[in-house]
């Protein structure tokens, strides 16, 4: 959701959205080339860790060349799916839908191929439980396959915390901020320290890691009605990350801008949640020259998780038994394996979460934190949210509101109440 507006990899091929658009305009999906061999097209967003696998399948499959269409921000991605799905033509014969918005898609079963049809319902141990649930719509067609999920983390930069003077061992930084009020007192002490930098990029991410560990239904029940002012939670979680702001600990960098990039890469800001994808955005983005400048530790408050996908088939495809089989293939153990070494993507497997190549997994880049085991402990107990039809559209408004509140544009109050409004608009209840 606002999850997983992911950073794209640099070794994936990968398009603006206005590219995409214009890919869209020609056609989408795949089809058939003069010489008999098979086009996939394979819509994804952020970092997904799919190069390895994507050159394995065409490996094994000779005749078949897979395109991978990526697009950073989900927020440029959701709207052109749904375009293309409305349209009858333009979408990838594999989509990827975000966890956010896949109730959204299980409203419109015809437009998706129904993989129980396919195999499909023969994998329902290959993923956590919930997981396999919720690619499933209220008929018990399967539209998507579980890829990750989202189990957070903190990563904090060391060189800026031992310049502010704070501890930068993981355990004795996770004991200086077990609530988000201790976070927000840390930030305070760091910005009194003067290192040049801010505490954190933006406070928007921060409200997805807030909001994640209060569990329930932040938006809309599952009769759809909006529920914002009645779940005292998302406005406490609101109220929190608007105090970052109002403490002076933000930059202010839009998430997933050239700035909010530049800002990583220069050091300007000195923490940032974790959701095991964002590692990959971390270290892509930052660059070699900032090998072991950031640290990982355990996210202030109690667990949660932001993000995770599923691969669906599109109706629309040309080549829906193979388009099914890259699906298959990706989304099976060896595909979240390979996923999870090249970009650090969870599994949605049992199997694989509890695999060595996870769970004694280090990474290098951040200062060889075992990540694995930070991730892999709780990725078995996690219940998500429920995300209703309309996320993606409450989301934006939350965005806006958030980064109004940020430019100074707007009180914490005024912004909030813009935000409900707009809520209200996109369900029908305005």
């Amino acid at each position: 959701m606002f999850k997983r507006r992911r950073g794209a990899s640099a070794a994936a091929a990968i398009v603006g959205s206005g590219a995409l658009l214009l890919a869209t305009a020609c056609g989408g999906g795949g089809g058939g080339a003069d010489d008999g061999k098979v086009n996939l097209v394979l819509d994804t967003f952020g970092t997904m860790g799919y190069d390895a696998r994507i050159k394995q399948f065409e490996e094994e499959h000779p005749d078949v060349t897979v395109e991978e269409r990526n697009v950073a921000d989900l927020a440029d991605y959701t709207p052109q799916l749904q375009q293309n799905l409305a349209a009858g033509g333009g979408a990838g014969d594999v989509v990827a839908i975000e966890e956010g918005n896949i109730a959204q898609f299980l409203g419109q079963g015809d437009q998706f191929v129904d993989l129980n049809d396919h195999g499909g319902a023969e994998l329902e141990d290959n993923f956590l439980p919930w997981k396999w649930e919720r690619g499933k719509t209220a008929e018990g067609q399967l539209i998507g396959l579980g890829t990750d999920v989202g189990s957070m983390a903190m990563c904090y930069n060391v060189p800026l915390f031992e310049d502010a003077g704070l501890p930068t061992d993981p355990e004795k930084v996770a004991e200086s901020w077990a609530t988000w009020d201790e976070f927000i007192a840390t930030g305070e002490e760091f910005m009194d320290a003067e290192t040049g930098a801010s505490f954190v990029s933006t406070i928007q991410p921060y409200f997805r890691a807030v909001l994640t560990q209060h569990g329930g239904a932040p938006y809309q029940n599952r009769e759809g009605e909006l529920v914002i002012e009645q779940q005292q939670t998302t406005r406490d979680s609101y109220d929190t990350v608007t105090e970052m702001s109002e403490s002076g600990l933000s930059a202010s960098l839009p998430i997933w801008s050239e700035e909010w990039n530049a800002g990583m890469q220069n050091n300007s800001f000195a923490t940032l949640p974790c959701p095991a994808w964002m590692l990959g955005t971390l270290e892509d983005t930052a660059g070699d020259e900032n090998t072991n400048q950031w640290n990982v530790t355990e996210v202030p408050g109690e667990g949660g998780n932001w993000g995770g996908s599923w691969l669906g088939v599109p109706a629309q495809s040309e080549n829906k038994e193979m388009a099914v089989e890259l699906a298959k293939f990706l989304t099976s153990k060896e595909g979240q394996l390979s996923a999870w070494e090249e970009a650090n993507v969870l599994p949605s497997n049992p199997e694989a979460l509890q695999d060595p190549a996870v769970t004694e997994f280090t990474r290098p880049y951040v200062n060889d934190a075992p990540v694995g085991e930070i991730y892999s402990t709780t990725a078995m107990e996690l219940e998500p949210l429920y995300y209703g039809p309309e996320t993606q559209a409450i989301d934006d408004a939350f965005r806006a509101a958030l980064d109004s509140v940020e430019q100074g544009q707007a009180s914490p109050d005024e912004a909030w109440s813009a935000a409900l409004k707009e809520a209200q608009r996109a369900t029908g209840e305005g």
